[in-house]
């Protein structure tokens, strides 16, 4: 099989490793394939592709958009490093505010899929990273929604202790105050 597919602490969230094939020319990965991702449990319609660059230090979110327009998220490094995050925010769920984190990089070439009902941040770690992922809904700003990165509640252990943020994503507030609508149902 091309992938290998590993649940986390939070068995909803996903860290995929793709089978790498290389030689002296380079290598060839497969990133994605419908079938075999829905057997493994991911099996969304990916609505949107996006990719972002950030520098050094750089940490953003931790972001979500509310029901309806909620997005689960396959997150890819093409160029970089990033520890990567999800965050529990659907009530009632016996992981609710709990979090996870992985390094993905170009070097590894993991994917991490992050499911609808979960905040979504990363922090780079390298000088710069590229990062590519699909998005199980599109972009709706006004149900675009966030929880400060620090939120001692939920307690991330970032690897960087003075990130650089956005003017939005420091005003941001924690999970007690913040404003999401979503339910664990199983």
């Amino acid at each position: 099989m091309p992938f290998r597919f590993q649940p986390l602490t939070i068995p909803e969230v996903i860290l995929v490793e793709p089978e790498k094939i290389g030689d002296a020319r380079g290598f060839f990965m497969e990133t994605y394939q419908y079938e075999i991702f829905a057997d493994n449990g991911i099996a969304p319609r990916f609505l949107q592709d996006n990719h972002s660059r950030s520098a050094k230090g750089v940490l953003r979110g931790l972001h979500y958009q509310k029901d309806p327009f909620a997005q689960g998220k396959l997150l890819k490094v093409v160029i970089g490093e990033i520890f990567d995050v999800a965050v529990d925010i659907r009530r009632g769920s016996p992981t609710f505010g709990q979090w996870v984190g992985e390094r993905l990089s170009a070097e590894n070439g993991r994917l991490l899929y992050v499911p609808a009902g979960f905040a979504h941040g990363f922090c780079v770690l390298s000088e710069t990273a590229d990062l590519i992922y699909k998005t199980t809904d599109y972009y709706h700003p006004e149900s675009e929604k966030g929880i400060i990165w620090n939120d001692p509640q939920i307690g991330v252990e970032w690897p960087v202790s003075d990130p650089v943020l956005s003017a939005r994503d420091q005003k941001l507030p924690t999970l007690e105050q913040a404003d999401f609508n979503f339910v664990y149902s199983r």
